[in-house]
């Protein structure tokens, strides 16, 4: 029988893995006692984990009142929540930016407001993996509401200068939404500055936390309408949603297990130390690049990336054979092809799609270097196969 090989798992921008113990153990502590909800239980022996979160989460990134933090299932329903209220508090007709860095998250429900003619949208290029703030100014009408922008690619690990743009907006009365789904634990964020306007995240990434959670802060509750009521464990006589935050956006019963690991995943982000974890996912990530580089044919879309998100092909190799190759004969769990972000892959791969290596603070150099290995082996054998060119 074939021994079992190590994985060495570098999909960590589509869910991070293995998990913190301390987040483990947050599970396993919350699912030992009856749920514990203000509102929802007599009950006093549980933990409230959505307060613990809540603040938790308010602190990391510098959001100010906790309570403007609001849980929802992922940074998908965010910001389908955020964009969906904001043209029905704001009214139907008016111009919305976006970028062409984007994730589905943000671009299908944009898309879907104009197919019905509810917004008219701008879709901005990007140069070297950024669009720029003069790009932004550029590009504003009369008529412009919002933008909706990513703090952080998931396919070229590129960071936007969401401070800038967010001033440019300011200055012509635009509200600025961010989906900040790869850059929180990945990117300081400080949104005691006044540029952002809301700032989407997802729990089970860099933030370390388990599938099924995630949410959004808000700077002014009244610039984006509710659009899903149900209970709320408060004003229980009322038919009408609360209105105060955060409930105003929040229905229904709680993740508990899921904000239990949220508020153990950031809480090991702090003390791990958001410096320390960049600075190790700058090195890793450039050590992986500069060796598979050496082969001619390998094809790295950033070099550069500020988080650590590795996208390549291999010149006459389909990425969906390198990533298989790289599963059966390497043990590696990378992810191939479009990655939620057509846009992208259009100006990068004429849309084809590419293979994504992503790590994490659990990455070990070891399998830096085995992964790096195994891609130079596979693009050495590939371009001997076919020759030079």
């Amino acid at each position: 029988m074939t021994p079992h090989r190590p994985i060495i798992y570098l999909n960590n921008a589509a869910t991070s893995w293995p998990k913190p113990p301390e987040v483990l153990e947050a599970v396993n502590r919350c699912l030992a006692l009856p749920p514990f909800g203000s509102g929802r239980t007599t009950g006093t022996e549980g933990e409230d984990y959505i307060t613990l979160a809540r603040e938790r989460v308010s602190r990391l990134l510098g959001a100010g009142p906790p309570e403007h933090v609001v849980f929802t299932q992922n940074a998908t329903d965010s910001l389908n929540l955020l964009i969906q209220g904001f043209i029905a508090q704001n009214g139907d007709g008016c111009h919305v930016l976006t970028t062409a860095l984007e994730h589905n998250s943000v671009l299908r429900p944009l898309r879907e407001l104009e197919r019905q003619g509810r917004i008219r949208l701008t879709v901005l290029p990007f140069e070297d993996g950024a669009v720029s703030p003069g790009s932004v100014e550029g590009a504003l009408a009369p008529d412009t509401r919002l933008m909706v922008m990513t703090h952080a690619s998931n396919v070229l690990g590129s960071v936007q200068d969401v401070r800038a743009i967010g001033r440019v907006l300011h200055d012509h009365g635009v509200s600025f939404i961010v989906d900040g789904a790869q850059a929180a634990g990945h990117v300081s964020v400080d949104l005691r500055d006044p540029s952002i306007d809301a700032y989407a995240f997802t729990g089970h990434k860099a933030l370390f936390g388990i599938p099924g959670t995630g949410g959004f802060w808000i700077r002014d509750p009244e610039t984006v309408a509710p659009v899903r009521f149900g209970g709320t464990g408060s004003s229980s006589c009322s038919l009408l949603h609360p209105r105060e935050m955060p409930e105003r956006f929040e229905a229904g019963t709680h993740n508990y297990p899921g904000l239990a690991a949220l508020a153990a995943g950031v809480e090991f982000v702090r003390t791990t130390g958001p410096e320390a974890i960049a600075a190790k996912a700058e090195r890793q990530a450039a050590f992986i690049i500069g060796e598979v580089t050496q082969e001619p044919n390998v094809v790295v879309y950033n070099d550069r990336p500020a988080i650590p998100i590795i996208a390549f092909n291999i010149q006459g190799m389909e990425h969906e054979d390198v990533g298989f190759i790289l599963a059966r004969a390497y043990g590696i769990v990378s992810r191939t092809g479009i990655h939620c972000a057509p846009l992208v892959h259009r100006a990068i791969d004429g849309g084809n799609g590419c293979v994504r290596l992503s790590l994490s603070w659990f990455t070990t150099d070891d399998e830096c270097r085995s992964a790096a290995r195994a891609v130079r082996e596979i693009a050495a054998h590939a371009h001997s196969q076919v020759g030079p060119a």
